[in-house]
């Protein structure tokens, strides 16, 4: 799959992508790189850490978190986007879920679009994507945890999903998948979504990507805050590389690029 001009294998490789969050209020890093010089020197450590993709967000999606306008996004956004590509060879993810908000990402010089609604948010969103022909990694998501049988209904959620892209024209070779974990689901179903992960690969055929960073899963299974979550969020990417998953979303690249590494080599023998 071409991201920006690099090139990214979908099978037998788990690529980085680093977090740069622009935003005063995310949970476990909000207001650390709002100006443009400490952004700018974050992403130098990511990708000197093994960072193989970079992924902006100007919003915080914590639970409780205050939605903001689109304008307002864009001018958080915009300007660290245009500063990343100025200074560094990194295909940019762009982390929203508002189709202007994408629209000016995408001119700015952003390679994917990353919708945490799965284009069920914005209804242009879908079309603003395939009108730049980008790619985009479409997360499940719904508006209530209310399942009668979580797994099955997480595929069908995600085929819908699937059928809006393809309807609008997305290409089918430039979708990535994402299981959504901490988002519209309990704790269990977080843990079988990780658990599941080979299957969903399975089931669609298409590229997957996994975001645990630092999240729930892992505060609420090991009892720690968010800063102490390192060696949970490894275990997830280890999982994650061995079933096969194309992108681990990490806030602490170079322990997961290591992991990951070595749990290449023990599975492909590279």
């Amino acid at each position: 799959m071409k991201i920006g001009n690099h090139d990214f294998l979908t099978k037998g490789k788990t690529y980085i992508m680093g977090i740069l969050n622009v935003t005063p209020d995310s949970f476990s890093d909000g207001g650390k790189w709002n100006e443009k010089d400490a952004a700018l020197r974050h992403v130098e450590v990511m990708l000197e850490e093994g960072m193989d993709i970079l992924d902006i967000g100007g919003e915080s999606t914590r639970p409780g978190y205050t939605m903001i306008s689109d304008q307002q996004e864009i001018e958080r956004v915009v300007p660290i986007i245009e500063e990343v590509k100025a200074h560094f060879d990194i295909p940019i993810s762009l982390d929203t879920y508002k189709s202007a908000v994408a629209k000016a990402g995408i001119s700015a010089g952003a390679d994917l679009i990353n919708d945490i609604w799965g284009l069920k948010y914005d209804p242009e969103m879908a079309n603003v994507i395939a009108s730049a022909n980008v790619p985009c990694c479409l997360m499940h998501n719904r508006k209530e945890a209310d399942y009668k049988c979580f797994f099955p209904e997480l595929l069908k959620d995600l085929q819908e999903t699937i059928d809006i892209a393809k309807s609008a024209g997305i290409d089918p070779n430039r979708i990535i998948l994402d299981p959504g974990v901490g988002f519209a689901k309990s704790h269990e179903n977080n843990l079988e979504s990780v658990r599941r992960l080979p299957e969903l690969i399975s089931a669609f055929g298409l590229p997957v990507l996994l975001g645990t960073s630092r999240k729930r899963i892992i505060g609420l299974t090991l009892d720690l805050p968010a800063d102490q979550r390192v060696e949970g969020t490894i275990a997830t990417s280890v999982i994650a590389a061995m079933a096969g998953c194309m992108f681990v979303r990490v806030h602490d690249v170079k322990a997961n690029a290591r992991a990951v590494k070595m749990t290449e080599a023990i599975c492909y023998g590279v």
